[in-house]
């Protein structure tokens, strides 16, 4: 078969999820990749502790803010149009990101960083939905989609840790702008527009401006709760403000005729069960970037590239699943049952971290837990985003993925900002009863990751209760005619 053939023909389909899932790993990677770089934006613009918190805290802010609002407008005018309009943004802020020579211009591009980040991750699940209607040809690009979010993770640290000791900070932004031209050119000759439902069938300004609005005061009440403290008058009051004015938009959305947000999404229970156990395995799993980062380096003294190299394992292991075998586990005992299986063992990582003593080595003490993180996270996200997605209408699957993304980086912002906070202060109190500093260190991580194991407990409660009852029932209706639903009983 000649390029001009696969291009035009079926392989077109395929060579378009390779692009998709490329402008996916570099916003992926961008979440991870500053993580192991900031000690040295810190010594060069001279950041102070706190003000070094915002590289961060803009990017989720701007991501989680506009990933509903992204999500809809891909659905009104076109996902094509709006994943190549947030790689373009991204690319440009990333150049931004590496010019900048001082810390306002370096957090202002990383904010916009966020919102071209936003605009391309809520279009690319709804391209993947739509391209592939077929289950068994879904089922492999979902698996390709889940192992770029996942595993993109891990890939960041090492890349960070690479990049920053082979060059500076500031080429960890400038290697995102190749790979951001060679995605919009050929994402421009590959990737098929979807239908669109047009301006005129729901132009909500305001239901657009108060998601909007409430999102970012919400994130922002969030990532800065463990300065200013949970129950401070800070947090509480930007975060009353979040839930009023988001109490304000579902009055408004259920009112109006054509809104941003039709409330009947949230009658899709596929979607709802999914996102709401995605936000406990954010809480709990991803956590484990940042504290996994600190206890290597602080604990045991690892440099960059030794952190990246150290979650080599999880990145593997969540590889060698999405090359097919979790979909093959899928096809034979369930969607659902994989998930249980995926989040016992995230769990069971999660209680050996729990455990780690101050002083041990690598092999196995710390890779085995990793190395289940990995067949965790490889079992539990392609089942998840699968169910989620399945029951969505067409016409509201880019409001569908956005809804599924933002209850992933909202609940990561949270578990991220609490456990780091929590672990913090308990590091403090162990020093206060006088344990050496390296003891303390280690007990603070011990409380974070016993605290996401019990977020990824719930999460699996959540998935037993919400969404094998439903699949189990599926299986046991019979259509018995076109007007008739039968229930029977379940056979041995």
């Amino acid at each position: 078969m000649t390029m001009k053939n696969l291009i035009n023909g079926q392989g077109r389909r395929w060579l378009a999820l390779a692009v998709v899932c490329m402008g996916q790993l570099m916003m992926v990677l961008d979440g991870t990749i500053v993580n192991v770089a900031l000690p040295s934006m810190q010594r060069d613009l001279g950041f102070s502790q706190a003000n070094l918190a915002w590289v961060l805290d803009s990017y989720l802010i701007a991501f989680g803010s506009f990933l509903l609002l992204a999500g809809r407008l891909g659905d009104l005018l076109g996902r094509r149009r709006m994943f190549l309009s947030g790689v373009v943004l991204f690319t440009l802020a990333s150049v931004a990101c590496g010019l900048a020579g001082d810390q306002v211009a370096l957090i202002a591009a990383r904010f916009v960083q966020g919102l071209g980040g936003a605009v391309a991750s809520a279009a690319v699940l709804a391209l993947l939905v739509t391209d592939f209607p077929e289950p068994s040809e879904r089922a492999i690009a979902m698996s390709v989609y889940t192992f770029i979010l996942a595993g993109g993770g891990s890939l960041g640290l090492l890349a960070g840790g690479v990049v920053t000791q082979a060059v500076d900070w500031h080429w960890i932004f400038f290697i995102n702008v190749p790979i951001g031209l060679v995605t919009f050119a050929l994402g421009s000759a590959l990737i098929n527009e979807t239908e669109r439902l047009g301006l005129g069938h729901g132009v909500d300004v305001t239901g657009a401006v108060l998601v909007t609005v409430a999102l970012m005061l919400g994130v922002y009440a969030i990532v800065k709760a463990a300065d200013y403290g949970w129950t401070s008058a800070h947090t509480l009051a930007f975060g009353g403000a979040a839930v009023a004015l988001l109490a304000v938009f579902v009055v408004v959305e259920a009112r109006l005729s054509n809104p941003m947000f039709p409330l009947r999404i949230l009658r899709v229970g596929g979607l709802v069960g999914s996102s709401v156990v995605r936000g406990f395995v954010g809480t709990g799993m991803y956590s484990t970037f940042l504290l996994g980062v600190l206890y290597l380096q602080h604990v045991h003294g690892y440099g960059a590239l030794e952190t990246g190299l150290a979650f080599l394992p999880l990145t593997l292991l969540i590889g060698l699943f999405s090359l097919g075998l979790t979909a093959r586990l899928m096809s034979r005992f369930g969607a659902t049952r994989v998930v249980l299986a995926g989040l016992a063992a995230l769990a069971a990582a999660l209680v050996l971290l729990s455990r780690l003593p101050t002083h041990t080595s690598y092999f196995p003490t710390i890779a085995l837990p990793f190395a289940l993180l990995g067949l965790g996270a490889g079992l539990s996200f392609l089942p998840l985003t699968t169910i989620a997605m399945a029951d969505v209408p067409i016409a509201d699957a880019g409001l569908a993925s956005g809804i599924l993304n933002a209850s992933q980086q909202i609940s990561i912002a949270i578990g991220t900002a609490a456990l780091a906070s929590l672990a913090a202060q308990h590091t403090k109190a162990l020093a206060g009863q006088g344990q050496d500093h390296l003891q303390a260190l280690t007990g603070g991580f011990h409380l974070g990751w016993a605290i996401g194991a019990g977020a990824v407990g719930v999460g699996a409660l959540i998935a037993l209760l919400s969404l094998l009852p439903k699949r189990r029932l599926a299986a046991l209706v019979t259509v018995r005619d076109r007007d008739s639903v039968e229930f029977e009983q379940e056979t041995a």
